[in-house]
């Protein structure tokens, strides 16, 4: 049998904490908990398991997601985002292909919001 993919994970000193800004932030929910708040796994709404939280240090840099919406919802979504406890790291750009910005999620773990247009 090939390896196949399964999910993202971020590892985090206060997983519950975390799941709750990914829950937030891109419509997810928690379907599996291990060990109290050892290991959160987040899905979405047809149950597809999406995102991991993982108690452990966190090392930010190493992977970062990439969220998208429509270029017409770019700044109120930039804004829920922050809203939600994300730190805007730097300016929104405009690109060829879109408007992109830099955050990072409470835990410092960066990603970005696209609006490909």
């Amino acid at each position: 049998m090939a390896t196949r993919f399964d999910l993202v994970t971020i590892d985090s000193p206060d997983t519950d904490a975390l799941a709750s800004f990914w829950s937030a932030a891109i419509d997810l929910h928690e379907v599996e908990r291990e060990d109290g708040d050892r290991w959160i796994v987040l899905a979405d709404g047809s149950g597809n398991r999406r995102l991991g939280i993982q108690r452990g240090a966190t090392r930010p840099g190493s992977v970062h997601l990439d969220l998208s919406c429509p270029p017409a919802e770019f700044d109120a979504e930039l804004q829920r985002l922050v809203g939600l406890g994300a730190e805007q790291l730097h300016e929104p750009r405009r690109e060829p292909y879109g408007a992109i910005v830099n955050l990072a999620d409470p835990d410092g773990n960066p990603f970005d919001l696209c609006a490909y247009g």
